[in-house]
């Protein structure tokens, strides 16, 4: 089934009912004839019937009401749900153990989790089950069958002697009337909608013409800094903005390859509205203008070498969406993956990915998935509940891969729903692997935070040559390196202090198979992290 014949999950679900069982009702309680002896003590038997009658009504009375609390929340359960699978009772399949509760004491001792996990045989596993062979790729017929919208706005060639992929849409005069108004983006971004208040003013001077018809110049982000989470990526997206050829670029993370044209902006949240490719193709349009001034020779400098791009930091790894379409597939695995859709459509995209060690402190910041557990989590913070989540979310993935594969099981999203952190967004070759799968290894850079947070200038000037832009002037350097630091620790957490030694050491010996690898494949052993 194709994206657009569902609707992207739209509001015609199942209407689910419940059939009670007929119950005994209150008033009938206490009809039923008791059996009584009669002897010397007959009083007294007629009077503990009495009383155990009366006592056994109030049973069946609480029986009842506890029944009918019960229906309620099943029903409850499928109105709130209707969108996701399964009900809001029913079962995780990966139950946690029961929770292991740790003092202060405890924890720094020896809260290691390895008297339910043998830490040495699942690394193990894990070592031997990343041993596979590269997915297969879907057919790109079979990629265009699930949008035809998205592969008919968006043609197979770009404009030669322009860097950045665009091309000339025709333009109807009848849409300038509304133009951006309806750009679900503007509804979620004060900052675009005020962009898209200064592309109305002058968007008709930015039209090209040709004979009788009216085009507009429409572009794709030329670079995709697609992760990961909590590693860096919204810092270097702001700081590539101070370069001249990069600065048009207006929304970091619009999460429209994994989650928006789906319907979705947060999945806990539930399908909210399909934002379509022409809302997402507007957030390049000050690029696209700027780009065509150059074209049309209306600006002092060449333009044509401008370059868009956008940071959204799920774009490496959350294919979630698949699992809340409709859809007669059966197992874990997503049927296609963002990548297949940016390569189908860009093929020479330049990818940035932005990693940090996934276990220890580096360069005076935090462990990433200790940072995550920080940013996300409001409330009852802690190092010793950060600790126990961190045993019950390994716990969860080793009783997964005792069935499944390593793909299957970082893919999972029933078993990412259940984590109480977000552990399976460390075992980054795993994604990168099927990157690796569509796009050459040319294509994308690779950066360490640490790298990028002991010598800045150095790491910069790796990515303006991967994207093949000009150097910055001694003024521009000194912004780009005074610049403060984005998406730091709060000051609340920062009070929490570091996380426990004995933490520390579990993530680290549950990450190194998946470390290992990746250093491999990169041949670059700094992604071992093990002088960090």
């Amino acid at each position: 089934m194709s994206l657009s014949d569902c609707k992207y999950g739209s509001n015609n679900h199942t209407d689910y009912t419940h059939s009670l069982h007929s119950l005994p009702m209150a008033e009938n309680y206490g009809k039923r004839p008791v059996r009584t002896s009669f002897d010397v003590n007959t009083n007294l038997d007629i009077k503990w019937s009495l009383r155990n009658l009366r006592s056994i009504s109030k049973v069946k009375v609480v029986s009842f009401l506890m029944g009918l609390t019960l229906t309620f929340l099943i029903t409850a359960s499928y109105i709130l749900t209707w969108d996701r699978k399964g009900l809001l009772l029913t079962p995780s399949p990966y139950q946690l153990r029961p929770a292991v509760v740790l003092t202060s004491t405890a924890a720094a001792e020896a809260p290691s989790g390895n008297d339910l996990i043998d830490m040495k045989l699942l690394a193990k596993n894990i070592s031997s089950k990343l041993e596979y062979a590269p997915r297969k790729v879907p057919d790109e017929k079979d990629v265009v069958g699930t949008d035809s919208n998205l592969f008919s706005v968006i043609p197979r060639h770009f404009l030669p002697g322009i860097k950045s992929p665009c091309w000339y849409e025709e333009f109807s005069s009848e849409r300038s009337t509304d133009l951006y108004q309806r750009n679900l983006f503007t509804r979620r971004s004060k900052t675009f909608k005020t962009v898209c208040d200064h592309l109305r003013t002058n968007f008709q001077q930015h039209l090209f013409h040709r004979g009788s018809k009216v085009f507009r110049l429409r572009c794709l982000p030329y670079f995709y800094i697609i992760g990961q989470p909590k590693c860096g990526t919204t810092d270097l997206f702001h700081r590539l903005l101070l370069h001249p050829e990069v600065k048009f670029n207006t929304m970091k993370e619009p999460h429209w390859w994994t989650r928006k044209r789906f319907g979705y902006i947060r999945f806990k949240d539930g399908f909210q509205e399909s934002f379509p490719v022409e809302d997402y193709l507007d957030l390049f349009d000050l690029a696209a203008q700027n780009i065509q001034e150059g074209i049309s020779g209306n600006s002092s400098g060449d333009h044509r070498t401008l370059i868009t791009g956008e940071a959204s930091a799920s774009t490496m790894w959350d294919n979630q969406a698949w699992s809340y379409l409709p859809s007669d597939r059966e197992g874990a695995m997503p049927p296609f993956l963002a990548q297949d859709f940016i390569h189908t459509v860009q093929p020479g995209a330049k990818i940035l990915i932005m990693l940090r060690d996934p276990v220890e402190r580096c360069c005076g910041e935090i462990h990433r998935l200790y940072s995550d557990y920080l940013y996300f989590k409001i409330a009852n913070k802690s190092a010793e509940d950060f600790h126990q989540k961190v045993v019950d979310s390994v716990y969860l993935f080793q009783s997964c891969l005792s069935e499944g594969s390593l793909r299957s099981c970082v893919y999972d999203t029933s078993l990412s729903n259940s984590m109480p952190v977000r552990l399976h967004l460390g075992m980054y070759i795993i994604f990168f692997l099927d990157w690796l799968t569509v796009f050459n290894r040319e294509q994308i850079l690779v950066l360490r935070l640490e790298d990028y947070a002991a010598n800045l200038e150095v790491t910069i000037k790796k990515v303006f040559d991967f994207l093949s832009v000009g150097p910055l002037s001694q003024q521009g350097e000194a912004a780009l390196t005074r610049r403060p630091l984005s998406n730091t620790r709060r000051t609340a957490d920062r009070n929490l202090g570091p996380m426990l030694p004995a933490t520390r050491d579990f993530l680290r010996e549950f990450h190194k198979p998946f470390n290992h690898k990746l250093a491999s494949v990169l041949n670059n052993k700094t992604f071992l992290w093990s002088n960090t």
